[in-house]
Parts: C-alpha cells; structure tokens; sequence
C-alpha cells in the first residue's frame, strides 16, 4: 500500500508491507531513506556511515518513519483474521522502540488527537540502549515541525561535546516524557 506523509515542507510516499502472524499486525514501513542506508547497498551501516558518527539527516528519517508509523492504521485494511484483526480505529496502542520513534507521541498530540483523530490511541515506548537517545543540536528543534510547547521536553544539556557542546534535543527524553507508558527489555 502506498501513502503520502507530510515531510516538512514537502510530501513523501512511503510504502507500507503487512502481515498477520501471531494475533499480531505486523506492519514494516518502506522508503528509499530507509533503502539507501542500509548494510550491503551502500556499504553502510543503518545510522551512520561509521561506529558513533550519524549521517545528518536522521532526524528527518527517523521523523518519516513515525509519522509514517502513525498513519498505517489509518490506510491499511487490517482485517486478517475471524476472531480479531483492525480495523483499529481509535483502539491503537503504538509501540516506539528507542529513540528512534521517540516523536510517535510527540506527533500523535499534534497532529492527529489535536484534530479529533485516535482520541483514545496510547503511546508505550520502549528503552532498548539508553545510551544512544537521539541528541542534537538544540537549533534543530525547529525541524521536527513540532509547536514550541514541546521544546522544554526536548531540552537537554550533558557533558559531551557531540553532536555539540552544551544544550541539545534529546529524542529520548521527549518519549520518555510525552509516551503513556515507558518499558525497558531488562530491569
């Protein structure tokens, strides 16, 4: 299934592929900012091109992948299976995992609850490393199309000097904070 997502200023299609195993919706999300990182295709790794150096537009990425997540329910036909299978409508638990889907809270109160859209939908975001938690420079806030009352979630200043010195976004605290339930893969 094909589907536009708003991108900034622009507008991006994005592919969707869906399975049914388990009782559970399985949906992947496809798009050549996705594609082109990937091991083996470029000969680079998924999140930069080397160990501890990011390509530069992963907040856009990563941005694409939520709002596309976000949409999914909204386009697909989930109806698999007799006992139980979408559509969900506004019965939707999104699961974000690291701070990679750290906006799907985020960009679910902006632009689908603020709207009248899955009023009842939760968040539950998933710590899998808490020491990779999505920082950068703090002018960049502006990117994620995101209105300003979410920048003191964003907000954050550690010790180390990248992606730059002093205060920074912080993907993972803004999921942390904004998801309705936080969970971790180990104590």
């Amino acid at each position: 299934v094909l589907a536009e997502v708003r991108f900034g200023d622009s507008i991006e299609t994005v592919r969707f592929f869906h399975c049914y195993k388990r009782g559970v919706d399985r949906v992947f999300v496809d798009n050549p900012m996705f594609l082109e990182k990937v091991w083996g295709k470029t000969g680079s790794k998924i999140y930069g091109p080397k160990a501890g150096l990011d390509y530069k537009e992963n907040q856009l990425r990563f941005s694409l992948l939520c709002q596309a997540a976000l949409e999914a329910p909204r386009v697909l036909n989930l109806n698999n299976n007799k006992y139980f299978s979408g559509p969900y409508g506004e019965d939707v638990i999104f699961i974000g995992n690291d701070w990679h889907t750290a906006l799907l809270p985020c960009y679910l109160k902006t632009m689908y609850q603020s709207n009248g859209l899955y009023k009842h939908a939760k968040v539950a975001f998933c710590i899998h490393n808490i020491a990779y938690q999505g920082r950068f420079p703090f002018t960049d806030f502006s990117s994620l199309n995101l209105p300003d009352e979410f920048r003191g979630s964003f907000d954050f200043i550690d010790g180390y000097e990248l992606p730059v010195k002093g205060r920074k976004i912080n993907w993972m605290k803004a999921g942390i904070l904004e998801s309705d339930r936080v969970l971790t893969v180990s104590p």
